[in-house]
């Protein structure tokens, strides 16, 4: 299979964490993308259920219903984009739009407008912007094969500092100063995407894309169609469990964990902060050991890395099960929860970055957004699960719950276990067709 390689400077080695400059500046726009989107994903179910005073399950299934909606619209989005608008002017209108709902949502009776408005323009913006990593590399450069985690690190950056700053004002000042700060922050993703576009790939004439496309429709083949569809419903599984982090057990966080360390009462936001720093923390070591196991010949298949993130996730879920059922009727103790994030958060590192990555690798040229939209149409589907799922939270023992939980990661580990002869052979038969070219 031969990959339509973008002759742009942008190609070209840069002193910017060794990766092409356009690399930087993807990740840097989303960055502040993600800055805004945690940033009030941290302070949307304590808004409902203490500003608006909404139920704790109709919270969850506004929570889930919105996510699901942000993860949906990307489907539309990656076809206008490599149709009609071209990936560039897709980011630059999404982030505008999405920038417009934030500053929507400082406005109590504009909340549900505002709530779509974010989810429309993140059909713009999100398949364009990680699509248009291929082309800053050449087919056998080899830094193609760490990019999506270079790229998943630095926009954790973002996720990281959103609760602190964020959830901060919207804890401590007033709910619409934190919703205010997240679109100040997609301004700033919006200026530096702007700025940075000589260093990204050259737009590719969309009437030239669109036959390509045509022209390779076929070239997935069926069983590479077969493992991205049976990736996707393992990934919708999974989410359901994956997505209570900002869900459920925010609010698990807020009322079953004593927060206290030496006096002070540690803000719950600042505990949701430690997944995006683990994310930086974690990952250099992890991209290391896999750089080595390559060089050794060892190279895991994508299927088989994300059942072991699957698996991860499961156990981090079961030492919530345990810090629940220790605490009883009280308050489980804080270490419990830094625990939960380290295990939860390596995890997350085998599976997100990964299928992510798959799914943009296999993509025909001139359908490069679409393609990835279809990932993000299985975080949709599981965005939506994980909301009917967090409706059990108030009906549930909090162990029995957490259980749950770790029952339904480790489904979608074993499922996704079950893909990997697939993959191997896909893999196989791929490398084959590239000896005969």
């Amino acid at each position: 299979m031969t990959t339509a390689v973008m002759a742009a400077p942008a190609s070209a080695p840069s002193p910017w964490f060794g990766q092409p400059r356009g690399l930087t500046i993807l990740f840097l726009t989303n960055m502040w993308e993600q800055f805004s989107y945690f940033g009030m994903r941290a302070l949307l179910v304590f808004y409902m259920t203490k500003e608006l005073l909404l139920s704790q399950e109709r919270s969850s299934f506004i929570y889930g219903a919105y996510t699901a909606c942000a993860y949906f619209t990307p489907i539309v989005g990656g076809v206008i984009a490599d149709r009609y608008l071209g990936k560039r002017r897709a980011v630059i209108a999404g982030a505008s739009i999405m920038a417009v709902g934030h500053f929507m949502m400082a406005f109590e009776p504009l909340f549900y407008v505002a709530l779509a408005t974010i989810a429309l323009g993140n059909g713009l913006f999100l398949p364009s912007l990680p699509s248009q990593i291929n082309d800053l590399y050449a087919a056998d450069d080899p830094r193609r094969g760490w990019a999506y985690n270079v790229y998943y690190l630095g926009i954790n950056v973002g996720g990281f500092l959103a609760p602190l700053i964020c959830g901060t004002l919207g804890e401590l000042y007033g709910w619409h100063y934190g919703f205010a700060a997240a679109g100040i922050g997609m301004v700033a993703g919006l200026v530096i995407y702007v700025a940075g576009r000589r260093y990204l790939p050259p737009e590719p004439d969309r009437g030239k894309a669109a036959r390509a496309a045509a022209g390779h429709s076929m070239s997935l083949g069926r069983s590479t169609l077969a493992l991205l569809v049976a990736v996707a419903l393992c990934v919708t599984l999974f989410r359901g469990a994956y997505e209570q982090v900002g869900n459920t057990v925010a609010l698990w966080t807020d009322t079953g964990v004593d927060r206290t360390i030496s006096g002070y009462v540690v803000p719950m936001t600042w505990f949701i902060s430690l997944n995006p720093l683990l994310v930086m923390l974690m990952t250099p070591f992890l991209l290391a050991r896999w750089r080595r196991r390559a060089e050794a010949g060892h190279v895991s298949p994508a299927a088989r890395k994300m059942a072991m993130g699957a698996l991860i996730v499961a156990a981090a879920y079961l030492l919530l099960a345990a810090a629940a059922w220790t605490a009883g009727s009280g308050r489980a103790d804080w270490p419990w929860l830094v625990a939960f994030f380290v295990v939860f958060t390596l995890g997350e590192l085998y599976i997100l970055p990964t299928g992510l990555g798959l799914f943009a690798r296999v993509a025909p040229p001139g359908a490069g957004a679409t393609t990835v939209a279809a990932w993000y149409l299985a975080i949709f589907a599981g965005s939506l699960s994980a909301g009917l799922v967090g409706t059990f939270w108030s009906s549930m023992p909090r162990p029995v719950y957490f259980a749950m939980l770790a029952a339904i990661a480790a489904a979608a580990a074993l499922l996704l276990g079950c893909l990997n002869p697939l993959e191997k052979r896909i893999e196989a038969e791929r490398r084959g067709a590239g000896e005969n070219d």
